[in-house]
């Protein structure tokens, strides 16, 4: 899979404009505000149909505009080149394939694979556990595109169960949202447990490369039962407390990923350097995961990740992004962050006030 260009109208600070892509790295680079970030954002909604950042789809339109937002791309397939088109506003997002509304990125020729980077990321290990269910599922909906329906029809269940609690509703009704919970609630569950224990592996080896002389890496998922059956109990046995606080205090949107540095807990012991460090290797075992059970690499994104990594780590990035038979979209502010081999091919495109063009 290849993004060919991608075409933006009305998108956040960016101009209407085509911008191709390299079919190994693209380098956008320029100061902080000029739109790398927005640009990468507008891959990202084309490969997922989710943001990357916004916490609303409608701020991803322009400022001042009253209209939508609109981002086409070209992907060159095995089947020939396709057309995704996402147009997203205060009415939602619609999305369509060669013209065709879809909903869902399962729709999208299974899905296309897309890591993100950012240094939102590289905050995860010492931050709560949010960050890390969402390192996690953004690369379960990688290898299970239908995990985003679930996770959906999840939320609105619990929402609906939140909403009865808070009301002190009788226990009959509050009990007929226990099924879908479960039953939802154990898939996304089992999907988390099966990606993660793929992911680790590949991770522990990225882990030993990038952090030399560390002890070793761990990687747990908190839930301590995956089955339908167990998070019903759960359910059942919490039903008054969970009453008492308003809110339902077991699922999938209260477990963790636990890191371990050797038999330390990240969170609690590990520098700054070494939290840094697990980020990438996991990223590095996502993207390596994806290869071996994809048969292809996924499109990579990296957003200013260089200026947060040490000299060391961000060497062992470059030297990995060398070898990487994919394609890899990146931002900097600083051009020689970018090491010569990872530059080697590379597509330089210079970003001001929201243009981007290639260098001349």
């Amino acid at each position: 899979m290849l993004l060919l260009d991608v075409h933006t109208r009305a998108f956040r600070n960016l101009a209407d404009q085509t911008v191709a892509l390299s079919p190994h790295t693209t380098v956008l680079f320029g100061p902080n505000g000029q739109g790398k970030t927005n640009f990468l954002e507008a891959c990202y909604l084309l490969c997922t149909l989710r943001p990357l950042r916004a916490q609303k789809l409608v701020e991803l339109v322009r400022l001042g505009t009253n209209d939508s937002a609109q981002i086409t791309g070209r992907f060159d397939l095995p089947g020939g080149v396709r057309n995704v088109d996402v147009e997203v506003g205060r009415e939602g997002r619609l999305a369509r394939l060669d013209g065709k509304p879809i909903r869902d990125p399962q729709d999208l020729f299974g899905g296309l694979a897309t890591v993100a980077f950012t240094p939102d990321d590289l905050a995860v290990v010492k931050e709560g556990p949010d960050g890390r269910r969402r390192l996690l599922d953004r690369a379960v909906l990688n290898r299970h595109p239908s995990h985003l329906s679930d996770a959906r029809d999840y939320l609105r269940a619990l929402r609906s169960r939140n909403h009865l609690l808070r009301q002190r509703a009788a226990p009959d009704l509050l009990a007929s949202f226990d099924e879908p919970l479960s039953i939802v609630g154990a898939r996304i569950r089992q999907r988390r447990a099966e990606v993660l224990s793929e992911i680790t592996p590949h991770a522990r080896r990225a882990f030993t490369e990038v952090a030399r002389g560390e002890a070793g890496l761990g990687l747990d998922l908190t839930a301590a039962d995956a089955s339908e059956q167990a998070l019903r109990r759960s359910l059942e046995d919490r039903l008054r407390r969970d009453t008492e606080r308003g809110f339902t205090s077991v699922g999938p949107h209260a477990d963790d990923v636990t890191v371990l540095i050797g038999d330390k807990p990240a969170r609690l012991y590990a520098s700054q350097g070494q939290s840094r460090a697990v980020v990438l290797a996991f990223k590095i075992g996502e993207i390596e995961n994806l290869r071996e059970k994809q048969g292809r690499s996924p499109l990579l994104l990296l957003d200013d990740v260089s200026s947060e990594l040490d000299p060391e780590r961000n060497g062992y990035l470059m030297s990995y992004l060398a070898a990487l038979e994919g394609q890899v979209v990146l931002t900097t502010t600083d051009r020689d962050l970018v090491a010569r081999s990872a530059a080697e091919n590379a597509l330089f495109q210079r970003v001001s006030e929201g243009r981007i063009a290639p260098e001349k």
